[in-house]
């Protein structure tokens, strides 16, 4: 059995005993967190599609920690000028463990 949620923006395929990394939650690690945005739940040979959520469904997650994401650096430069500038950025993100999904 798997889903297809939303969180932040961006869609994640999960099954039980899943660890995904999402954008930021308001969360504490150890908090127990119901993800209610379910696109499409699988299981077996049938298929549930939401329009656009699926009525009912949930899916059960863990917050296992909050960290930062790996250095993204981005750099500007213009030729003759000397103009350079270097940018850097870490994402925050929260790292989840999938515990159960339900209709």
């Amino acid at each position: 059995m798997y889903a297809i949620i939303e969180t932040g923006g961006k869609q994640f395929r999960v099954a039980a005993q899943d660890t995904i990394n999402v954008e930021k939650l308001d969360a504490k690690a150890g908090d127990s967190l119901s993800l209610d945005k379910v696109l499409l739940v699988a299981d077996g040979d049938s298929v549930t599609v939401g329009k656009p959520l699926v009525a009912g469904a949930k899916v059960q997650a863990t917050v296992v920690a909050q960290r930062r994401g790996s250095r993204v650096r981005s750099e500007k430069f213009k030729r003759r000028t000397g103009e350079y500038h270097r940018h850097g950025h870490r994402q925050y993100l929260t790292t989840l463990k999938i515990e159960s999904i339900s209709l």
